[in-house]
């Protein structure tokens, strides 16, 4: 259930999607707040869930993973046993950066992240197979990312 927001609330939420490290009085500067009851309402927003973690965002070319992979996967059963068994899987590897179960015409839409193609091919090879309960699946990849937002429209 969505928790109601007030204007003060919303502003906290679009600076510190901006800005994460922020110190708090420069946060209540710009929020139109003094410092303590501006650091009580992130503390509010903190413990009820809304501010769920603190993230650096990092380049992925700069450490060695710049190319992305889409990969569009069919299971070979919709059963609870090998939903979380391909559920399990994902979650255990690094490479996978996104994973949703999805409705509609493939069972999950997966992203990856790899050095390069060969080395995703490797990642293919070795990971997403029958044994996880992949019954088929279609890699896309992008030529270029047109946008790319962690911030959300409030």
């Amino acid at each position: 259930m969505p928790i109601e927001l007030d204007t003060i609330d919303r502003r906290i939420l679009l600076v510190l999607q901006r800005d994460g490290r922020i110190q708090n009085t420069d946060l209540a500067r710009e929020v139109g707040l003094s410092p303590s009851p501006c650091l009580r309402r992130v503390r509010i927003l903190e413990e009820a869930g809304v501010i769920s973690r603190y993230v650096a965002v990092i380049d992925p070319a700069k450490v060695g993973v710049g190319q992305t992979f889409f990969i569009r996967i069919w299971l070979q059963a919709q059963d609870e046993k090998t939903v979380q068994r391909f559920a399990d899987a994902m979650a255990g590897l690094p490479q996978v950066v996104e994973c949703y179960l999805m409705l509609g015409d493939c069972d999950a839409l997966v992203r990856v992240v790899a050095r390069d193609i060969e080395d995703y091919r490797r990642f293919q090879s070795k990971n997403l197979t029958r044994d996880i309960g992949i019954q088929n699946m279609k890699t896309d990849v992008p030529t270029q990312t047109v946008k790319q937002s962690y911030a959300l429209p409030l």
